[in-house]
């Protein structure tokens, strides 16, 4: 028996697991669509390989306006939080949620009000699962869940990136984020940028990328602003800024790519310890009909 082959194959398999993501079985997106059973959705073999077998049905857009919300709601702790989601976020394209727990209530409204609801669970609760959710009034033709460790409370944080059609055979990209809050230094919170990176720079076409960063340092927020500027991402910036703060600075961002501002406010409410954050694209129809929108092979 060749023993030396078989250490050294043993060390390399110590070394694979050992480097793999963190929690990459227990990694996954559940997926809620009204009237058919709950889904587990794991990272694709294939990152960035778009499903072409989905049936696509009805696009994200039914005309060049993009309406999001974004909103951490806190785990719907506090009351009115379906009031100020039925009230602002039924009238929009995409909600992406953090620390959405899938309460029944919860899932409710997104079924009743959106095609596809994707969450991934961060924090295990004994009910409902807490994480970032994302809803949508078109079906998703791509999904990869990311999940990160925080290294010093040792619970996770979750990212869900999603692709939707828009156009005909257009695709827009969507990156829902709640970054990793507690660290020394910089080296696992900019971790979690990496394959959101690899994504957006395969794709072509339009990104929005929001969420709760949790830039409460200096150093922090230089980070986030570094690789949005490297990704290419513009800022929506906010007239009467009210969005939650910690230690003076914002913690909710909205970034965006291929696309125009047209609104964009912020919704003072006791609903949740942040406000939840809405903005209006405009999208030059004009532009996708000339460009070729898909993710390139990885």
């Amino acid at each position: 028996m060749n023993y030396t082959f078989i250490t050294k194959t043993l060390s390399h398999m110590q070394k694979y697991v050992k480097n793999r993501p963190y929690h990459a079985k227990k990694t996954y997106a559940v997926r809620y669509i009204a009237g058919q059973p709950v889904k587990r959705i794991f990272p694709p073999l294939n990152l960035g390989e778009v499903n072409h077998t989905v049936q696509l049905g009805n696009p994200l857009l039914s005309s060049h306006v993009l309406e999001v919300m974004v909103w951490n709601i806190f785990k719907q702790q506090r009351t009115n939080w379906l009031s100020v989601l039925e009230r602002f976020g039924k009238k929009t394209q995409l909600v992406l949620l953090q620390e959405a727990q899938t309460t029944p209530e919860l899932i409710s409204f997104a079924t009743s009000h959106y095609l596809a609801a994707d969450q991934v669970p961060a924090l295990i609760l004994p009910q409902h699962p807490s994480g970032v959710m994302t809803l949508s009034t078109a079906h998703p033709v791509y999904c990869c869940p990311l999940r990160e460790r925080e290294p010093l409370l040792r619970i996770a944080k979750s990212a869900l990136i999603t692709i939707y059609p828009v156009y005909q055979t257009m695709l827009i990209m969507v990156i829902n984020i709640h970054a990793i809050n507690f660290s020394f230094g910089l080296d696992v919170y900019s971790k979690q940028f990496r394959l959101i990176g690899d994504h957006i720079i395969k794709h072509n076409g339009p990104v929005i990328m929001a969420g709760d960063f949790n830039t409460w340092s200096r150093q922090r927020i230089l980070a986030l602003y570094r690789f949005t500027e490297r990704m290419m991402l513009g800022e929506v910036n906010f007239m009467n800024d009210q969005r939650k703060r910690v230690f003076g600075r914002p913690l909710d961002f909205i970034f965006y790519r291929d696309m125009n501002v047209a609104d964009a406010s912020v919704i003072v409410t006791q609903a949740s310890d942040h406000n939840p954050l809405l903005v209006t694209f405009n999208i030059n129809k004009a532009y996708f009909y000339n460009k070729t929108s898909c993710l390139n092979s990885l």
